[in-house]
């Protein structure tokens, strides 16, 4: 589900998702993130925004940190928008935790200095996310061990592949 910003001025560069891929030029990726409190799973999309890769994870340390991480990461990957995963509460409303990856996108765009261009942000719903994704891994037997390596960049993944298709490319 395609989750329309907050009409919050502090949060400029958070758009629809429609109109964060149609600002994309053509070569230009996206880059899926699943916050998590201490890691921040990652993904990527290819150049025709139809398929989502797992590709690592952000162990979080202070914003500024993460932030520059990101954009080396947004600079090398030819990330031209963000999506992150926003976890709406399952009668859809929002609670602390999307108001933090609110936060987290805001404080994001207060640091676009560190960007070759300032980052454009969409949310997409992340409900139950981490929870698919571990499903699929317990039926594909991956270790406890196993599962705790891969689950946040494989959430990061699922979001991003959910937003991609939304887009019906």
């Amino acid at each position: 589900m395609d989750l329309a910003p907050h009409r919050d001025p502090t949060t400029a560069g958070v758009v629809a998702l429609s109109d964060l891929c149609a600002r994309l030029s053509a070569d230009q990726r996206l880059l899926g993130l699943d916050l998590g409190s201490k890691i921040i799973g990652l993904a990527v999309s290819n150049p025709t925004l139809t398929v989502a890769s797992p590709i690592g994870v952000l162990r979080r340390t202070r914003f500024t940190r993460d932030a520059e991480a990101l954009a080396v990461l947004a600079r090398d990957r030819n990330i031209g928008g963000f999506v992150i995963g926003l976890p709406v509460n399952m009668d859809g409303s929002e609670g602390p935790a999307a108001q933090s990856a609110r936060q987290f996108a805001h404080n994001l765009i207060a640091r676009s200095a560190l960007f070759e261009t300032p980052p454009r942000i969409a949310f997409w719903d992340e409900r139950l996310s981490t929870a698919a994704v571990t499903r699929a891994m317990l039926q594909a037997n991956l270790t406890r061990r196993q599962r705790a390596k891969a689950v946040d960049q494989a959430a990061a993944a699922y979001i991003l592949q959910g937003a991609l298709e939304s887009l019906g490319r």
